[in-house]
This record gives structure tokens, sequence and C-alpha cells, in this order.
């Protein structure tokens, strides 16, 4: 059975088909959810919290054939959430405990210098062009599904593209 099918069966009341057409977009809905986060506990919490609100908004998908667009938009927003908490709740790191330091230090270790400049590159750009940076580079998707993802135009989706590498260049030549 596909994917459509699925989505047609889960919106008539299928429990069980909802969990499975979930359970295809599993490693997608991972990859953006991380892109956007960086944490894995984080990234396996926004797909909850993404999987509860498309089952209670179920009834309002229009097309099934766009169920993975759509539940990948329910991500990306419960993403920005969890980023806009995370802001309000920075703590200066010398005033968190001793364990928490060690934490810190062990992730700091285990990234690389380059993925640091890039993350950081990658915060700095409006969070336009950050999604599609993300959403074609991380997740891998094409201009049209990043289109319709966000909702704007392809030819928009270029040019959001085309600024986003370009600053993304500019900054990373600073960097290095």
């Amino acid at each position: 059975m596909n994917l459509e099918q699925l989505v047609l069966r889960a919106t008539r009341g299928d429990d069980e088909a909802f969990f499975e057409a979930v359970s295809l977009q599993k490693e997608k809905l991972y990859k953006v959810a991380y892109a956007f986060l960086h944490n894995e506990n984080d990234a396996l919490e926004a797909i909850q919290e993404a999987t509860c609100r498309s089952y209670l908004k179920l009834s309002r998908l229009e097309q099934a054939a766009y169920f993975s667009t759509w539940l990948t938009r329910i991500l990306i927003h419960v993403c920005i959430d969890e980023q806009k908490r995370k802001k309000r709740l920075l703590v200066d790191p010398l005033e968190v405990g001793n364990e928490q330091n060690r934490d810190l230090d062990i992730d700091l270790h285990e990234q690389t210098v380059e993925r640091m400049y890039i993350e950081e590159a990658l915060s700095r750009l409006t969070p336009a062009h950050r999604h599609i940076i993300i959403l074609k580079y991380f997740e891998d998707r094409t201009i049209r599904e990043i289109a319709d993802v966000l909702g704007h135009p392809e030819g928009t989706i270029k040019t959001w593209l085309h600024k986003a590498l370009g600053a993304l260049r500019k900054d990373l030549r600073k960097g290095w």
C-alpha cells in the first residue's frame, strides 16, 4: 500500500494507517529536525510533537498526495518554536553546574571545527534562507519540493537559495 492510500485510510479514522504513513516519513523527518536543532533528543521530541499535531489536524489535510510536505511543514514550525524557546532560556555557561559543563565540553570536542563554522554561519542567515539551505542540502529536497513546503514560488526559492549561498560563502571566507 502506498503513502497516499495510507493517508486516505488515516483520514477516515484508521490509526494504524496513520502510524504507518508517519513511519514511512521518519528518516526524512529526523534529518530535518536534526538539521534545525543539532541534538538527537530535541529532534526526536520535535518529531513526536509534529506527529501529535498532525494527528490532531489530519482532517485539515486537503490532498493526501501532499502529506509528506504538510507533515514536514508542521515539523519545521515545531523546530522553530523550539529554537525560540531555547533562545529565551539561554544561560551563561559559567553559571551552569559542573556536570553540565562537562557535557558541553564533550559536545564541543565531538564537533569538528569546520562543522562549527558552518553552523555559526547558518545561524547568522535569515530564517527563510536558513530553511532553504537546510531543506536543500540537509534534507536533499528539490526546488519544487522546497517551494511546496515553504509555500513560495519556485523562482523565489531559487533567488533565496542563491542569496543564501552567497551570504554563506562571504561569511565563511571571513572565518577561515
